[in-house]
């Protein structure tokens, strides 16, 4: 099975290849660490699966570059890896067309076994996801505890780290790339949080799909 790691740490994509490279039956053929590095070596080395971090703020994210691979090249299986334990993100990402999500603190056994599921044409979610998924998937069509809509009361600075934030991006990820400090961002997102109603992230989210601010171009 031939493998691309996609994430924005190179201690993490070296990690990897170093722990799954010729062993199990899986060759690491690259690496990228941004998504459209990562969608154009997927198109010129054909790998079986790509492993996708979601989080990467130097470039496009994981989700969107996952939503273009597929619409590029569909034959290519897409495993989420990721640190966030969010039914919104899985929901997401398997929106987006993903085979497969894992958590990046799962047993080695775990992620070889996830590989070559989604190598093999299968969905693979990590344990509990799938009851995750289901209670996700029947509260959206109750419709129930949505927030009330006051998004038109937001400044474009809360918007815009609205969207960061549900994305999956940290305080610190969102500082960086709006140059502003870190305590700005915190002040900023808890003006979104009181102005929306919100008490949660997974709430944060929720808001921001329903507005569209996570839809893929």
């Amino acid at each position: 099975m031939k493998l691309l790691i996609v994430d924005d740490h190179a201690v993490v994509r070296s990690g990897l290849a170093s722990l799954l490279d010729g062993k199990h039956g899986i060759a690491v053929v690259g690496e990228a660490g941004e998504g459209d590095e990562g969608i154009a070596k997927a198109l010129e080395l054909r790998p079986d699966v790509v492993l996708m971090d979601l989080s990467m703020p130097h470039g496009k994210d994981g989700l969107t570059a996952t939503a273009e691979l597929k619409k590029l090249a569909p034959e290519i299986a897409v495993l989420i890896l990721t640190m966030h334990d969010d039914e919104e993100y899985l929901f997401r990402s398997i929106q987006a067309g993903a085979s497969g999500y894992i958590l990046k603190n799962a047993p080695h056994e775990e992620l070889v076994s996830a590989i070559r599921s989604v190598a093999a044409g299968h969905a693979y979610l990590y344990p509990t996801a799938t009851k995750r998924l289901m209670s996700e998937y029947l509260e959206r069509l109750s419709g129930g505890g949505q927030p009330s809509d006051a998004y038109d009361t937001l400044s474009d600075r809360e918007k815009e780290i609205l969207s960061l934030t549900a994305k999956g991006y940290s305080n610190k990820e969102i500082a960086e790339l709006l140059t502003i400090s870190v305590k700005t961002v915190e002040t900023h997102k808890s003006h979104v949080m009181e102005k929306l109603g919100l008490k949660t992230r997974p709430e944060l989210v929720k808001y921001a799909a329903q507005k569209g601010l996570l839809q893929f171009e």
